[in-house]
């Protein structure tokens, strides 16, 4: 997970702002726009993340709360893919989030698809630069089941010119994410070895995807040491009660009108979502 010193700043507000209100409209109209580096090709990842604030701002702005946060880009196969050694992050409102067992409409969303996580729910603040996967169970409530909605409101690739978007891109479009269910039974942070934890990913009873925590970064509490660590450079802090979806352990899953997906964590549990 290794950073360096991110490059200076070149977009303008107003270029950000402009940037973020696109993202808003197409995910509000679920139309996807062109990607973001398509019109601005030097902008850097911190021009990325301003982007992504500055989008959560106008949620806030609606009436929206900040409940939580996503990690992505966790495992190495998907790192090597966007030409990157570090995870990237994205913001969880309360309207992003839905219950178990419910039926959500695709046409709702850009190009939707699903993946199998864990998700840390924090009885304490979390905070610091020298933390350690220990901090991250110490600071946890609970663990639990869940899978994230991903989705592209700017194109994954380009009708017209065929261009594919970047880690920029992804980054400034809130890591793609779009919402997430979580279910099954909570999951106490000593209680197992969470490296173990293993769930089946059912398409219409079909077997579409497996896979064990440990492919999130050895421990799916890496990736939130390294979300926290980042926070922490920019003052900021991760606030108990947020909920902190640690990182997809299974390839995402294309998602059509009709699906019908059921998830099974073993003895931590099952849910299902459906798609209209």
């Amino acid at each position: 997970m290794t950073e360096m010193t991110p490059p200076p700043d070149r977009l303008t507000d107003e270029q950000v702002q402009a940037e973020a209100a696109l993202l808003d409209r197409a995910e509000l109209t679920a139309e996807q726009i062109r990607q973001t580096t398509s019109i601005h090709p030097d902008m850097t990842m911190a021009d990325a993340y301003r982007v992504q604030r500055a989008w959560l701002d106008k949620k806030i702005a609606r009436g929206e709360t900040l409940v939580g946060h996503k990690i992505g880009l966790t495992s190495r196969a998907m790192q090597a893919t966007m030409n990157i050694t570090t995870p990237d992050s994205g913001f969880l409102t309360q309207a992003m989030v839905f219950p178990p067992d419910t039926e959500l409409a695709v046409a709702d969303f850009c190009d939707p698809k699903i993946e199998i996580e864990l998700a840390f729910v924090l009885e304490t603040d979390l905070a610091g630069m020298d933390l350690s996967i220990e901090d991250v169970l110490a600071a946890t409530a609970y663990v639990t089941p869940a899978v994230e909605l991903i989705a592209a409101r700017s194109f994954r690739r380009d009708p017209q010119t065929g261009r594919t978007r970047t880690v920029i891109d992804t980054i400034a479009d809130n890591a793609a994410d779009a919402g997430i269910v979580s279910g099954g039974t909570r999951i106490l942070p000593h209680g197992t070895d969470l490296r173990w934890v293993g769930a089946l990913g059912y398409r219409n009873g079909v077997v579409e995807e497996t896979g064990l925590a440990a492919g999130v970064l050895d421990h799916p509490a890496t990736g939130i040491v390294w979300l926290a660590r980042r926070y922490a450079e920019q003052g900021l802090t991760l606030e108990a009660g947020q909920t902190i979806l640690a990182g997809s352990f299974t390839r995402p899953i294309d998602i059509r009108p009709g699906d019908e997906f059921r998830f099974d964590y073993g003895p931590f549990g099952s849910f299902t979502v459906a798609f209209k």
